[in-house]
């Protein structure tokens, strides 16, 4: 039987996303066959893999859902982190967050079983589009959205170019195909703002719509097959992966 990375067995599994499956092995939460679990492992698909002791059985029925997160609820499936969103929600099966919103962000966020879909999605090289909404502390100009759509120094690097409109004297629209750590408010206080209220409202074809904060609903039906249809030629690797891949493919040249 072929080997797999121990952290997309625990993604595939539907346990939590392949990042956070990485910091559970870093801090010893995880084991294979009664033995703590080390970094980049891989490991045979009949292996015993158990997470804060408890095994972990692979999920059969997928779903993904879309939930409108209210602020001050952590995106994380780690259940020793207050106001995570899982306990949050109390749903019959075991999901985890596609992504993140800041804890005092607001608006749509996926929550699914299947980390293939997590994968596809959240991969940057992809260039899916996420929407936001936000509110700084003082007024939008046309310079500011100019600099904020070219690319902003952050994190050792620059945002990709994005789309960006003012809607208000004070707020504006904004469109990401990548996600660095707390992005928009980053690239904000580059600029000389504070962002006072964020609010995600789309994620692909996936819209927020009048979901009501603190709910959440079934993505299925026409919505989900155009999901489908956005993510068939996307790939759920990572860039690293995706180079592993292509030498193996030549042979190893």
């Amino acid at each position: 039987m072929e080997s797999i990375r121990l952290n997309k067995y625990l993604s595939d599994a539907g346990v939590c996303s392949r990042r956070e499956a990485d910091r559970w092995i870093e801090q010893g939460y995880v084991t294979v066959n009664g033995e703590t679990a080390s970094m980049g492992m891989k490991i045979a698909p009949d292996s015993e893999v158990r997470v804060h002791g408890k095994p972990v059985k692979k999920e059969e029925e997928k779903v993904l859902l879309a939930m409108n997160k209210p602020a001050g609820i952590v995106c994380t499936a780690e259940k020793k982190e207050k106001n995570n969103i899982v306990d949050y929600m109390k749903y019959p099966k075991r999901i985890y967050p596609v992504g993140r919103l800041d804890k005092d962000s607001t608006g749509l966020l996926l929550l699914t079983n299947d980390g293939e879909l997590v994968n596809k999605i959240m991969r940057a090289g992809n260039y899916h589009e996420k929407e936001y909404l936000v509110s700084v502390n003082k007024p939008v100009t046309e310079a500011f959205c100019q600099q904020m759509s070219r690319g902003v120094a952050i994190l050792d690097t620059v945002t990709r170019p994005c789309k960006v409109e003012k809607t208000g004297e004070k707020s504006f629209r904004i469109v990401l195909t990548q996600g660095l750590n707390r992005q928009i408010r980053r690239m904000c206080e580059t600029l000389g703002y504070r962002v006072l209220t964020l609010q995600r409202v789309r994620i692909m074809n996936i819209q927020l719509g009048k979901l009501k904060e603190g709910t959440w609903r079934s993505v299925e039906g026409e919505e989900r097959r155009k999901l489908d249809a956005l993510l068939s030629g996307s790939t759920s690797l990572s860039v690293k992966e995706r180079k592993e891949k292509q030498r193996k493919t030549r042979g190893g040249v």
